[in-house]
């Protein structure tokens, strides 16, 4: 049920906007593990973080019960933790010299604790959500106890968009039923985000790939009238699934 105090004036078919972010995601991963010679895949990657952020936030609105939404985050963050690792190469040194021969129980779990320099991006949207949470309760104390703990932890999980990642999807929740600010702060976000790299140039101005994150855009801001049903758990199950395809693809193709 939505709660009272906010409506979601962008666009509200999260389902369609989910199915969007899944087909990109996969793009981008097999770009990333399997066609690193197409660059246009992670091209059209660009576009999954962005909606997720966005349907993330738009669901802690709907939710009827936060608790249960973050433990969900949190549950496919540690199932999909090592098919992450696996799939897009992600092995340390430190977790290759491990000796599982010896005590395979102990050498998985630190293997498993190595591999969060690493993290997979549900911590960074659980840690996106937690401070949602604190908002939505208007805990501001917490809030701030929260966003300290973000801008520490965030460097060490090494999670792919760091407190930038986390900052978008509290844009979209502040300014969820305000349209043209939100797309104006959003929109220059996204641009002065992308504008730090350097791999691409148009008219001698160089920007790097997260700029073309703004190509989701569209599909947020452009209210869709139809509906469409996809169980909250299709995204959830696809994220850990397709990574462990990916990595069983690249082990024995």
């Amino acid at each position: 049920m939505q709660s009272p105090e906010r409506v979601v004036r962008l666009n509200a078919n999260t389902n369609l906007l989910k199915l969007i972010a899944i087909i990109s995601m996969l793009i981008d991963h097999l770009g990333a593990a399997i066609f690193p010679q197409y660059s246009w895949m992670r091209v059209v990657g660009r576009i999954a973080f962005p909606i997720i952020c966005y349907c993330l936030a738009v669901g802690s609105i709907y939710t009827r019960n936060m608790p249960r939404y973050l433990l969900r985050v949190a549950l496919m963050g540690l199932i999909s933790q090592p098919f992450y690792v696996l799939a897009l190469s992600h092995i340390t040194p430190a977790m290759r010299t491990l000796d599982f021969a010896q005590n395979p129980l102990l050498a998985t779990l630190k293997w498993y604790a190595l591999s969060m320099q690493y993290a997979n991006i549900m911590f960074e949207l659980l840690l996106g959500l937690l401070l949602i949470w604190t908002i939505k309760t208007k805990q501001y104390v917490l809030t701030g106890v929260m966003a300290l703990v973000v801008w520490y932890v965030s460097p060490y999980l090494a999670t792919s968009y760091g407190v930038r990642g986390v900052v978008l999807m509290l844009l979209f929740y502040a300014l969820v039923d305000q349209p043209l600010t939100s797309l104006i702060l959003v929109g220059g976000y996204m641009l002065w985000w992308g504008m730090e790299g350097s791999t691409y140039s148009i008219g001698g101005i160089r920007f790097g790939l997260q700029t073309f994150a703004v190509l989701a855009l569209p599909a947020i801001y452009w209210p869709c009238r139809t509906r469409m049903k996809l169980n909250k758990w299709v995204f959830y199950i696809f994220y850990p699934l397709h990574l462990a395809l990916i990595y069983a693809w690249s082990v024995f193709k």
